[in-house]
This record gives structure tokens, sequence and C-alpha cells, in this order.
């Protein structure tokens, strides 16, 4: 009885984790990609974009700093959401949990090469002005669309991970079925989004309409998940 209720107690507390982690992930995605990357980043000009950067060096180290909290983030939750589906299926669990630090690391990467774009601002380095800046202007954008391939590869693990994750929460009986089918949804979208990125990114309407189409399962989904492990999460029978 006393493993029991430390097994629910632990639950629980993953289960509240997961939650305010995934609250906070979404709200650092929104801040870093959809507001100031999104605001910064002029696709196709290097000139625009390099000028944005450099004006707004204080915003784009703010974007960095909220690449590396969604970073950390995906290693919590990782954990968290492996401790609490790990009673349904241990070793599914597992897997997903891989993934999901597997795309982290991907991730990594990813935000290591925005470093080197904040280098070639120019506030923080001293070989910038060595450079043509016409050069210093292609590099930038080369390494900011070097960025989006590999965060792009890595949502397809991504994707993967949700993959897994929403086919365990399907099995719990406590976890509801409408959440659990939209993280399917959201899986599926994010690994056809981005394989059509990877390997079809000449078909622009395609994927703007594939986007269209899953935009709101691959955001209610995760977050509706994290909400709800937030509020309701761990508070059933462990097995349940």
């Amino acid at each position: 009885m006393t493993t029991s209720i430390q097994e629910y107690s632990y639950e629980r507390k993953a289960a509240v984790t997961a939650g305010i982690t995934l609250i906070i992930m979404a709200l650092a995605a929104f801040f870093s990609y959809s507001f100031i990357h999104g605001k910064l980043v002029v696709p196709g000009d290097a000139r625009s974009t390099f000028n944005h950067i450099t004006a707004s060096y204080g915003l784009f180290k703010a974007e960095i700093l909220g690449w590396i909290i969604i970073l950390i983030s995906d290693v919590v939750v990782s954990w968290a959401l492996y401790v609490f589906l790990k009673p349904v299926h241990k070793y599914l669990s597992l897997l997903g949990a891989c993934l999901r630090l597997a795309y982290s690391s991907i991730l990594g990467v990813a935000i290591l090469i925005l470093l080197i774009v904040m280098l070639l601002s120019g506030h923080s380095s001293d070989y910038q002005p060595l450079l043509p800046i016409e050069q210093a202007q292609a590099l930038m954008m080369l390494c900011l669309e070097l960025f989006e391939r590999i965060w792009s590869v890595g949502l397809i693990v991504f994707g993967a991970h949700l993959l897994i994750v929403g086919y365990v929460a399907l099995q719990a009986n406590r976890i509801p079925k409408a959440i659990s089918i939209l993280v399917l949804l959201a899986a599926v979208g994010y690994i056809i989004i981005h394989l059509c990125k990877t390997f079809l990114s000449q078909y622009d309407g395609l994927i703007t309409v594939l986007q269209v189409v899953f935009t709101i399962p691959m955001v209610a989904g995760e977050l509706g998940l994290g909400i709800w492990m937030l509020l309701q999460g761990g508070k059933q029978s462990p097995r349940a």
C-alpha cells in the first residue's frame, strides 16, 4: 500500500513537471520563433535580415536564450513523460524519451549555428569587420537557413516521439482520448511537413497547405496534453 502511494505521488510530480514545462516551452517557442525569428529574418533577403539582426542584437540574443530554455525543457519533459507513461508501456515510453532526447541533441546543434549568426552581427566579434559586408550578409543568411534545415530534420524525430507518446496515451484509460488523438495528429503533421521541407522543399504550395491543415492539432496536441497533465495527470490510479 505504501509503495502504491509513493508511486502515485511520484507520478503526480512527474505529471505536474511535464505540464508546467510543456507550457513554458510553448511560450518560449512562440517568443523565440514566431515573434523574434519571424520578425528579424526576411526569407530570401540577406541584406534586410542582416540589418534587422545587427540593429536588434539584444532581441536576437533573447531569441537564443529562448531556444536554450526550449532545449532544457525538452530534456525535462522527456524524463517526466517517461515516468508518467511507464506504467502503461515501459519500453515504448523509454523509446519515446530517447527520441525526444535525440531531437534535443539536434536542436542543440541548430542553436550553435545561431551563435555563429550572433558573432557575424559584428557586436561580439573582432573578425566580422574583416569580411566584406556582402560576404557577411550572405554567410549570416546561409547560417540561418542551415539552422532551419537542421531544426526541420530534428522535428521529424520529434514527430516520431509524439507518435509513440500518442499511441501509449491512447492505451491509458486515464488520459482523454481526444488529447491522445490530437497528439497523434500532431505527430503525423510534424513528420509529413518536415519530410516535405527536407526532401521536397521546392513544393512550397504543398507545404503551406499541410501547415494550415495540421496547425490546430500541432498546437493543441502537446499543449493540451501539458495542460491536462498539470491539472489532472496522476490524480487517478497509477494503472488506470
